[in-house]
């Protein structure tokens, strides 16, 4: 299962807050515990000052009991002058001034210890647990708030998160209701500058798809135009064969029913070739081109020989590229194939290999009518043939090519001979990145 960038998202979020929540709020219970025993502490101290200050004309209240303790039973303070009142038990008698923890019994007292000068000293005592129970309360108000806080928090970033996160979702909705064969690209106005580039990406992949998908339809439509006119000679033809009435004329008519034959089959073996080329999806390896051109010039040698052109090869540097060894025969054959076809009878055609600056060079020269330059660009496409060309063909020969060159890795072009008529045909492939 793929990882959820939006659980992802809000889990981390999640835990992040809730630790420094729980931190924060430990942090925060700790300093009132303390802030509150040291305010106890601050208490007992002024209560032993100003029960020694007070004058006994004063008409402020004494809120003294009889028994040592104020009257205020949440205070629960003893305060006792020695040696006017008697020192008890659980007071030592040597004890130092400054506040000090003592055990009387089951019960803890604090006490803070004040020496008057002539052996007189004020001590004001409070059990530890109202003090304990005082902090704790104060604590606790301060703690409450933040436990309160945290479900809020949580709340609050599953929100955030979904909403920062909407123009995504909307995005992959938009993009899940277009149309399969027409993608449209993808809008990036509201969306994060970090989504921005893949957008982008996308966008070119849709173009590309989109033009490739274009090049697709318009091949269809041409191989189906292409296929049904000899197809249907071919019917005719037959037709023609049926009606012959002596054996003659069915020779007679046989012949221009097998070269219709012959026409269809290279026309398909084309189209398969063109159609292989552009789904394949092979492993490269490394090619040694100067075997394969010597075998593809073997191949042919009997074509050659029938025109009477002289085929040669003209090995200036050995070649070996790393490409996929059907593509790179399927380009070399085509484009050899079709230089022996519209180079007349008695012209020559050479297949040349040489390197120049860790660039493979392959050509192909022929001593044919050449190609207008104009007219350079256009022979690529599919079904393409420059107007009055002579000889039979389907204008694929060159489309294959390209798309075997682009699949490779390198470069087609063509140009015209510097001395007499003809074309070069020329592949071009580093041979080092």
């Amino acid at each position: 299962m793929k990882k959820s960038l939006q659980r992802h998202l809000s889990l981390t979020l999640g835990i992040v807050i809730l630790f420094a929540g729980l931190a924060a709020a430990a942090i925060s219970f700790s300093l009132a515990y303390f802030e509150a025993k040291e305010l106890q502490d601050d208490m007992l101290r002024q209560i032993a000052i100003l029960s020694v200050d007070k004058s006994p004309d004063s008409t402020s209240p004494d809120v003294r009991g009889d028994d040592g303790m104020l009257s205020d039973p949440e205070s629960r303070v003893t305060i006792l002058h020695i040696p006017r009142d008697d020192r008890p038990e659980w007071l030592a008698a040597d004890l130092p001034g400054g506040f000090h923890t003592l055990t009387t019994g089951t019960n803890q007292l604090r006490i803070f210890v004040r020496d008057d000068g002539r052996n007189a000293r004020t001590v004001v005592a409070q059990p530890t647990d109202a003090i304990d129970e005082i902090a704790l309360n104060g604590a606790l108000r301060t703690l409450i708030p933040l436990l309160l806080l945290l479900p809020l928090m949580g709340v609050m970033i599953a929100f955030i998160v979904r909403r920062e996160l909407a123009p995504i979702i909307r995005l992959s909705r938009s993009l899940d209701e277009q149309p399969a064969e027409r993608p449209q690209t993808l809008n990036d106005d509201d969306l994060p500058k970090e989504i921005v580039p893949f957008i982008g990406a996308i966008n070119r992949l849709l173009v590309r798809v989109n033009q490739l998908m274009e090049q697709q339809r318009r091949f269809i439509a041409d191989a189906a135009h292409e296929l049904r006119s000899p197809l249907t000679a071919l019917s005719v033809q037959a037709q023609n064969l049926l009606h012959a009435d002596t054996l003659a004329v069915m020779r007679e008519r046989a012949v221009p029913l097998q070269a219709g034959i012959e026409r269809a089959r290279q026309l398909t073996e084309q189209l398969l070739s063109l159609a292989k080329t552009q789904a394949s999806n092979c492993d490269a390896t490394q090619v040694n081109v100067s075997e394969m051109a010597r075998e593809l010039i073997a191949q042919h040698i009997p074509y050659a020989a029938a025109k009477r052109i002289d085929l040669g090869l003209e090995e200036i540097a050995p070649l070996t590229l790393l490409a996929v060894h059907e593509t790179l025969w399927m380009l070399l054959k085509n484009a050899l194939e079709n230089a022996l076809k519209y180079t007349p009878d008695g012209g020559e055609v050479t297949l040349r290999l040489l390197s120049d600056n860790f660039i493979a060079v392959i050509e192909v020269i022929d001593s044919g009518p050449g190609i207008p330059v104009c007219e350079h660009a256009r022979v690529f496409d599919s079904f393409y043939r420059v107007p009055g060309t002579a000889g039979e063909g389907s204008g694929l020969g060159l489309a294959i090519a390209r798309e075997a060159a682009s699949r490779l890795g390198g470069t087609i072009s063509l140009h015209n001979r510097d001395q007499g008529t003809g074309l070069v045909f020329r592949y071009q492939q580093r041979t080092k990145v």
